[in-house]
C-alpha cells in the first residue's frame, strides 16, 4: 500500500548527515577563531609597548593618547593666547570672550585686572592694534599634572610707532568636556599667570 510520507530511514540519515555538516562547519569556524586570536594577541606582544626614556614599558596606546593630547594641548594654547592678546577697537570683546571659554577663573580674573587698569579703554581712545606674532609652548607632565609655559612674541601698533613684546606666561591644563565651537579641544587653562613682560625695541 502505498503511504503519502518518505521513508522514516531516509529522513533520518538526511537529518543526521545535516546535523554532522553544522557541528564540522562549528567546530572548523572555532578552530579558525581561536587562531586567529592566538596570532593577533601575538602579534600584540609584540608591538603594544613602547621603551619609555627611563627604560620603562609604556603601552602604546598610552603613548598614542599622550601624543594626542601634546597636539590638542598645542593648538589649544596657541588658540588662547591669539584671541586673549590679538586684539584691536573692532574685535577685543569677541576675542576675549571666547579666550575666556578656554581658562578658569585665573584667565579671568587677569581679564578683570587689566580691565581695571584701563588696558582696554587705551586701546579704544588710542586706536592700537595689538598683533600676535608667534606663540611657542612647551608642556610637561609633572606628577599627572600638565604643566606649559609659552612665548608669545606680540606688537602693538600706535600708528607712527610699533614696538615689540615678549611675554612669556605659565599655566596648568586639565581636560573637560568638549564645547563646540567655544572649546573644542576640551582643555581648559588654569592658573594662568603673566610671569614677564619685555620689550624687544630695547635689546638694540
Amino acid at each position: 500500500m502505498k503511504t503519502p510520507y518518505k521513508n522514516i530511514y531516509n529522513v533520518l540519515k538526511l537529518n543526521r548527515f545535516i546535523v554532522l555538516a553544522v557541528v564540522v562547519c562549528a567546530l572548523l569556524s572555532s578552530t579558525f577563531s581561536v587562531w586567529m586570536a592566538f596570532n593577533t594577541n601575538q602579534k600584540a606582544l609584540n608591538s603594544a609597548f613602547a621603551i619609555n626614556t627611563d627604560g620603562s614599558i609604556i603601552p602604546l596606546k598610552l603613548v598614542t593618547q599622550k601624543e594626542n593630547f601634546k597636539v590638542e594641548a598645542l593648538a589649544h594654547l596657541d588658540l588662547f593666547h591669539n584671541y586673549f592678546y590679538n586684539i584691536d577697537a573692532s574685535n577685543y570683546e569677541r576675542n576675549l570672550e571666547k579666550a575666556l571659554w578656554l581658562g578658569n577663573s585665573s584667565v579671568d580674573n587677569l581679564y578683570r585686572q587689566k580691565k581695571a587698569d584701563g588696558v582696554y579703554n587705551r586701546l579704544l581712545q588710542y586706536s592700537l592694534v595689538q598683533k600676535v606674532l608667534s606663540t611657542n609652548s612647551q608642556i610637561e607632565e609633572q606628577n599627572g599634572t600638565y604643566v606649559f609655559r609659552t612665548v608669545t612674541i606680540f606688537e602693538i601698533n600706535r600708528g607712527s610707532i610699533i614696538d615689540t613684546y615678549e611675554l612669556i606666561s605659565s599655566g596648568n591644563l586639565i581636560s573637560v568636556d568638549r564645547n563646540f565651537p567655544n572649546n573644542p579641544h576640551g582643555l581648559l587653562i588654569t592658573n594662568y599667570f603673566e610671569n614677564t613682560l619685555k620689550k624687544l625695541n630695547d635689546e638694540n
